[in-house]
């Protein structure tokens, strides 16, 4: 039953600029007109509710209908002292709807949260913007806050309010550019977006930059979510950082989960990644990006939602409940995390509120000229603080261990695949981004104040000098440490796959590809990567790339990885190379894993290269003279470092204790037997711990399998020597007792 307006004076209407921009969504302060707010000889109330017959006012003691005034504005002075809380009674031609008005209440974001936006200083930036759902004033309801300080005006469009947002215009929080609203009973699972009015008055539908959950493409709409996770992984996060990561074993899967194994849902693969990477003794998995992406042959390489994990797979408690898994297993979680650029897509992050805003305002620097992408201003003080706290972000509210950093050098140069003349240098004339120097510096600091035990990685492939060094110390170019915990070894890499696609014969004129690693091996922590990138696009499988025989190129391939593994610095490995995968990757069916099915019918060689990887894993671990100095140049020592014509690499590695690792590769088809190499004298007594060459990895099975007696025949500028068989294409690891 309608209440009745007896009593309740007409108000005065708005004046007609303030009306027109109201229903235009144009208006900064809709709170101004809308709500309830003391006046002489009462309370004027009003209300914009499109398409509503009648709007009754429901309050303590009160029923009372408000006057239209055309357009779905309604209103009223009603014989009240104070504002009441009250509830609006909306009757439209096919129903009636009872809810709290939007506009009675105070703005629900607090002065610091806006003070340090400003400032660019909000390290939990995702509990001041975007979506959150929360009580206020009573009411549980949903707060929407986004940041366009272009914008004429911002509207919240939804399931809720059907997509129309007239009824829904935000206010505009001051100089901050930030626009608010919150609005009652609005709660998890719906959809949502902001509608956007530019500044040249054209209107544009878009996902929320801070959305922590997103429909699945293609659909683009952001969803209201709240975490209900439970994290059970204490233990793990209290004892992840008790050692430095550069002293510590550090063996890398990378994973692409969606092709991991097709179809598969985070939780699905909670049942299954965790057991199979534990079982092959990888220390952890590195996650291509999962950040939300529009297109999925991007791999995750381009960014829409930064915040949300991409909802092919399930949820955001979902992936929770799968790091979780891989915790409780034992199993660190790196992800790749994309700060390089974003796509260009019109719903998304590109000239978001109607010009520049997360990428540079000069189209020059803001377009990238390989990706087809848009370039992040690392300048503007908002947007690095969104980038600086959306990888706290992945640390804090998903356990994340570890994040590779894509394209660092694409960020750190201004010329970076740029002609002559179609770039600026810098303000000391240089061709350093001081700006995405500075960002990355904020981020890294930022991210290990904040998150004990996280390491972050770069992926960065130039010579740029301090990329691992700390960020308050200053190299020879006067810069600054990046503040990296780890990085890509590209050069070991480029060169050492250079080196093993060579057919045996011609390896002899390449031989200082793969020593030369060693002159630069201790200017950064460095990460040895195998990843997706050199297994696609033509590049071949890394078994693939070897030369000779089916034969020839799996005994490569294992030595290679023997090699690989012993080498100084941390090793990582794109699936489906743990076992000898021939062809290349393709996200659309993943890994052939019908390889290692026994009833298949084929020679078992596949799962040969997996036992081996499996053991390096295990005989890794076990060794600290394979990863305790990894970044001290005592604890590797060269053997014989020139035997090219033997196509043979032969050296020690220490422990800190001093206890040492004889490591020997053989890149050459040929057995030789009493290879002598020179050993401290005083370790007698040596055994082979892995063989490349072994029968169960599918070699010939050229061992050594007695102990070694080390003879007092001085080799190597060593008092004594060994004389073990090298199998042919193989890499021994031999260890003193």
């Amino acid at each position: 039953m309608r209440g009745s307006s007896r009593g309740v004076r007409t108000a005065a209407p708005p004046a007609d600029e303030e009306r027109r921009r109201l229903l235009g969504g144009t208006h900064h302060d809709p709170h101004a007109l809308l709500g309830a707010h003391p006046v002489r000889g009462g309370l004027l109330l009003r209300t914009l509710r499109p398409y509503a017959k009648s709007v009754t006012v429901l309050a303590k003691g009160l029923r009372a209908a408000l006057h239209p005034e055309g357009d779905g504005l309604f209103a009223g002075v009603l014989p009240l002292r104070g504002i009441p809380e009250y509830a609006l009674l909306v009757e439209y031609a096919d129903t009636t709807v009872t809810a709290d008005d939007p506009y009675r209440f105070l703005p629900a974001l607090g002065e610091l949260d806006l003070h340090l936006l400003g400032e660019g200083r909000h390290e939990q930036l995702w509990e001041a913007l975007g979506a959150r759902i929360m009580d206020h004033q009573g009411v549980t309801g949903t707060r929407f806050t986004v940041w366009a300080p272009n914008a004429r005006g911002v509207r919240v469009v939804g399931d809720f309010n059907h997509w129309d947002g007239t009824a829904f215009p935000m206010r505009s929080l001051g100089s901050s550019g930030v626009w608010e609203l919150f609005v009652p009973d609005v709660g998890e699972g719906e959809l949502y977006k902001f509608e956007i009015t530019r500044p040249d008055g054209s209107r544009s539908l878009r996902a929320d930059p801070m959305a922590r959950r997103t429909e699945c493409p293609p659909a683009t709409a952001s969803i209201v979510t709240a975490s209900h996770h439970r994290w059970r992984d204490a233990d793990w996060m209290a004892r992840r950082g008790a050692r430095p990561v550069h002293e510590a074993p550090f063996s890398v899967y990378e994973v692409h989960l969606p092709s991991w194994r097709p179809g598969l849902t985070y939780r699905q693969l909670a049942e299954q990644l965790p057991a199979y990477v534990k079982d092959l003794g990888f220390t952890h998995v590195e996650l291509m990006p999962l950040a939300e992406h529009p297109f999925g042959g991007s791999w995750g390489y381009q960014v829409t939602g930064f915040y949300a994990p991409t909802a092919r797979l399930g949820t955001p408690d979902d992936f929770r409940f799968l790091v979780e898994a891989l915790h409780r297993a034992g199993i660190g979680v790196l992800m790749d995390w994309v700060p390089a650029h974003f796509p260009r897509d019109d719903w998304a992050l590109a000239e978001f509120d109607g010009r520049p805003l997360y990428e540079h305002p000069d189209p020059a620097r803001a377009a990238h000229p390989d990706w087809g992408t848009l370039e992040f201003d690392y300048g503007r003080a908002e947007v690095r603080n969104f980038l600086v706290a959306n990888a706290v972000y992945w640390c804090e509210e998903f356990h994340i261990d570890g994040l590779r950093v894509d394209a660092v050098a694409s960020m750190l140069y201004l010329d970076y695949s740029r002609e002559e003349g179609g770039w600026t240098p810098n303000a000391h004339g240089g061709r350093e981004n001081l700006d995405a120097v500075a960002f990355l510096q904020e981020m890294n600091a930022t991210v290990y104040r904040r998150c004990p035990g996280v390491v972050t990685i770069a992926e960065e492939s130039t010579a740029w000098d301090g990329v691992t060094r700390a960020t308050h110390h200053v190299g020879p170019g006067g810069f600054g440490g990046l503040g990296f915990g780890l990085k890509w070894n590209m050069g070991w890499m480029h060169d050492s796959l250079g080196y093993a696609a060579k057919e045996p014969v011609h390896r002899k004129y390449h031989h200082h590809e793969m020593t030369f690693s060693m002159v630069y091996a201790y200017s950064e922590n460095y990460v040895l990567p195998i990843s997706h990138d050199e297994v696609v696009h033509g590049k071949r499988s890394l078994v693939s790339k070897m030369p000779g025989d089916w034969w020839q190129r799996r005994a490569t391939h294992r030595a290679y990885l023997g090699y690989m593994w012993s080498h100084p610095g941390k090793q990582l490995l794109f699936m489906g190379q743990e076992f000898a995968q021939g062809a290349e990757w393709a996200e659309r069916h993943g890994p052939d894993w019908w390889l290692l099915d026994p009833s298949y019918g084929a020679e078992p060689d596949h799962r040969g290269v997996r036992d081996l990887v499996r053991d390096l894993n295990r005989g890794y671990a076990a060794a600290p003279a394979l990863w305790e100095r990894d970044t001290d140049p005592g604890g590797f020592c060269w053997l014989d470092g020139d035997a090219r014509e033997d196509n043979v690499f032969a050296f020690l590695r220490f422990a800190a204790d001093g206890s040492p690792l004889l490591a020997v590769a053989n890149f050459s088809p040929v057995v030789r037997p009493g290879y002598r190499l020179g050993v401290p004298g005083h370790l007698p007594v040596w055994h082979e711990v892995l063989n490349t060459d072994a029968a169960r990895y599918g070699g010939s099975g050229v061992t050594n399998p007695g102990p070694l007696t080390a003879q007092p025949v001085p080799w190597h500028g060593r008092d004594a020597s060994l004389t073990p068989v090298l199998p042919p294409l193989a890499t021994l690891w031999l260890r003193p007792g």
